[in-house]
């Protein structure tokens, strides 16, 4: 049963810890590492030399007999689509706290964010279906929504369909915007899609792994369940060889995951289950707003 004092106990804790990171350590950045939707038309005027004559409105000229321009204005709002990744494999986790835990506090830590610098945030939670999606739209009641889908929901798949979440928000975008992925990325046959949505959006990609995922503990013969597909594999744990290959076969899907993203120009953050996520996140927004 869903315990809603906690949530909200938890979610007061995430607010205050938020606006803190927004009035403090993100300083802007947050709306500074991303491109913006682009220009829309403001108004045409007379023409001065200094303008750029690309922008010429000939139409309007020849009517009027003198040289007029089109201004255009950047356009400020972003609408920022979170896709979380709800499948199983995101409730493992060797420590304090596991990967959907992690994931949760990303998630709001984002969606109070874009709160706050009153831009529209909307979310699709997927497992290999899409679980739930929610349009974007502004105000403080909207990211409480969504946050409390966030804590509340259950993957009714099994696998993890990161392709098809990707496409999902893509085409409900109808103007250039904001894609934040939140997921361990165990998962395969996405990157078509990847390579769609960062052609038409701002696209970031943050991994949450957890120490196991790479480093085998020692031990005895241990059975293995595949929280997704119920596989039971055995794990060596006493075996030297067993550990180095498994460190051996994660190191290099995640080195894969990095040199794609990179190929497709996403940039990339790592959170561990042992890591403070919104101190994370604020450094992440730090340097990358400062090098813009």
């Amino acid at each position: 049963m869903f315990d809603f004092q906690d949530f909200y106990t938890r979610i007061r804790q995430l607010k205050l810890h938020s606006s803190q990171l927004v009035e403090g350590l993100y300083a802007g950045n947050y709306r500074s590492v991303f491109r913006g939707p682009g220009l829309e038309f403001d108004e045409v005027r007379e023409y001065d030399p200094q303008d750029d004559a690309r922008f010429i409105d000939w139409n309007v000229s020849s009517r009027l007999g003198v040289p007029y321009t089109k201004k255009f204005r950047e356009e400020r709002e972003l609408s920022l689509h979170i896709v979380a990744d709800i499948s199983p494999s995101m409730d493992s986790g060797s420590g304090r706290y596991n990967k959907r835990e992690i994931l949760n506090s990303l998630f709001a830590n984002l969606a109070f964010s874009a709160v706050s610098t009153e831009d529209r945030v909307g979310a699709v939670f997927f497992s290999d279906r899409i679980e739930r999606w929610v349009s974007p739209r502004k105000g403080k009641t909207h990211a409480l929504s969504l946050v409390q889908d966030c804590f509340m929901a259950e993957a009714q798949g099994r696998g993890s369909h990161l392709g098809m979440a990707l496409r999902t928000a893509h085409e409900s975008m109808k103007r250039r915007g904001v894609i934040i992925i939140l997921s361990d990325f165990k998962t395969g046959q996405f990157w078509k899609e990847l390579s769609l949505v960062s052609k038409h959006h701002d696209v970031i990609a943050i991994r949450i792994h957890d120490p196991i995922d790479t480093e085998f503990p020692e031990g005895g013969l241990i059975e293995l369940i595949d929280p997704e597909t119920d596989q039971v594999v055995l794990g060596f744990g006493n075996s030297k060889t067993f550990r180095r290959e498994y460190h051996d076969f994660w190191t290099l899907q995640r080195l894969h995951w990095k040199r794609e993203c990179a190929r497709r120009g996403v940039p990339i953050l790592e959170v561990s289950t042992s890591d403070d996520p919104a101190a994370k996140l604020a450094f992440f927004f730090n340097r990358r707003g400062g090098r813009r």
